[in-house]
């Protein structure tokens, strides 16, 4: 049933109508259309607008329409447009004419605008759970690697020795702020639009705190026009969505080449894991790929919405119809994306001989030979500038700098002494990084211990 048409000699065309339609994906919205009207209904009661015998048939024919849905037994017609429209079609079939004063003093401007908002708030708390999900796992990871020691990469080059469990906690820590960012989106969306009408309020006494209540927002809109045009809380839901899938990629770009044969760091489960279809040999580490991809999705996503809220004068406008495909698609791809990722890091195996083999390499420890000598009493640019030397002899002579003497060292600096060998060891080395937020074993062990206080203290 049209929610409009009055004023018009003549129905819309059948290409303006499928154009304008909504309904192939705003059906999405179903539950939390409902929830509002049901809420609406206790609130026009409460103004004396509708009975408690009229309440209770609304009540019971939304009730009813939901089920209607949820059972697959809900027929679309050529008329429905948009979930608001089909909601009160089926209502008024079910308990009649009644059913149509669930619009009374409501848009469905202020009616979109709710639903999206209680739909941010439900889907914020679904993100949020599937981010500590992954960073359970990452945890756990963390925790069985032990004290594994793997090289630290600048510029994708060998820099210094870290913990591997640190590396690990890395990623712990960009999800942590992706979960601070849902929330932050999660309590933008927190603001009841519900009773601005289309744009100037309604002249009915509907208690818009007691529908905040019932449907659990903590405040209510105080702008009717900003109400029912304001989308930057699904901007900031898109944003946050946005960098989630960026850290996902990142780490999928690490899991992809931690599994190369140049690496040969980590196997991936065979249930994580595609063959070729020319190579026999093959183990193609699709899952990371995929989610590295859909980066570029999800970033289109938000763009797309800021594209559609640029330039929009006050107040709604029908380009606003265009917020929810957006959501929709960053928000299934992310949801996917954390639980392959999951997977993923719950079922991998580090390969932690290979990973030690890398270890080895003491050219990582030139910083700590340059520690040494500033603690010695040289200032740093001339150590660095030293050191340097040192690590240009060694290249020469195709010697490790952890194999130099005490004697081939002091050549360079009489400063170096028979303490060296304290510095020249990837363990004391790692030790000695030991201030908040460094790789010193002891520290990651209360990195681990926090990042297990933090999914605790999250959890809903």
């Amino acid at each position: 049933m049209k929610m409009w048409g009055g004023r018009f000699s003549e129905p819309p065309g059948e290409d303006f109508l499928r154009f304008t339609k909504s309904i192939g994906f705003d059906m999405r919205l179903y539950p939390q259309d409902i929830r509002c009207s049901i809420a609406y209904a206790a609130a026009l009661a409460k103004a004396g607008i509708l009975s408690s015998d009229e309440e209770k048939k609304i009540v019971e024919g939304l009730n009813q329409v939901q089920q209607a849905i949820e059972s697959g037994d809900l027929a679309l017609t050529s008329e429905d447009e948009d979930i608001h429209s089909v909601v009160e079609r089926r209502l008024v079939e079910i308990i009649g004419t009644v059913g149509g004063k669930i619009r009374t003093g409501r848009s469905r401007n202020d009616q979109v605008a709710t639903d999206v908002r209680l739909f941010i708030m439900d889907e914020g708390n679904n993100a949020i759970s599937s981010l500590l999900g992954l960073m359970d796992a990452i945890r756990e990871k963390a925790i069985s690697v032990g004290q594994t020691a793997v090289p630290g990469y600048t510029h994708l080059q060998k820099a210094q020795p870290v913990l591997l469990a640190h590396h690990l906690l890395a990623y712990f820590e960009m999800f942590s702020r992706d979960v601070k960012r849902v929330e932050i989106a999660r309590d933008s969306a927190d603001c009841l639009p519900l009773g601005s009408g289309a744009l100037s309020g309604s002249p009915y006494k509907t208690d818009r705190d007691f529908l905040a209540g019932e449907l659990g927002f903590s405040r209510i809109s105080q702008n009717s026009m900003d109400a029912v045009s304001d989308r930057d809380f699904l901007a900031e839901f898109l944003f946050a969505l946005c960098m989630i899938q960026v850290h996902l990629s990142r780490l999928a770009e690490e899991m992809i080449m931690w599994c190369t044969s140049e690496f040969g760091w980590v196997e991936l489960d065979d249930q994580m894991a595609t063959g070729s279809s020319l190579m026999p040999q093959k183990k193609n580490p699709d899952a990371a790929e995929l989610i590295r991809a859909k980066t570029g999705r999800v970033t289109a996503d938000l763009l797309n919405l800021l594209v559609v809220l640029k330039g929009l004068p006050l107040t709604y406008n029908r380009d606003l119809q265009e917020d929810k495909e957006p959501l929709f698609d960053a928000l299934d791809t992310v949801l996917s994306s954390l639980g392959l990722a999951k997977g993923m890091i719950e079922t991998l195996e580090f390969k932690v001989k290979d990973i030690n083999s890398g270890v080895e390499d003491t050219a990582m420890l030139a910083t700590e030979l340059a520690d040494y000598l500033v603690m010695k009493g040289m200032d740093f640019p001339a150590s660095h500038n030293l050191v340097g030397q040192i690590v240009a002899y060694c290249e020469e002579k195709g010697k490790d700098i952890g194999s130099l003497e005490t004697g081939e060292l002091k050549k360079f600096s009489d400063k170096f002494g028979p303490d060296i060998e304290e510095y020249l060891s990837i363990s004391k080395a790692l030790e000695r990084r030991g201030l908040v937020g460094g790789t010193a074993p002891k520290e990651v062990t209360s990195q681990l211990a926090k990042a297990e206080k933090f999914i605790e203290n999250h959890r809903f």
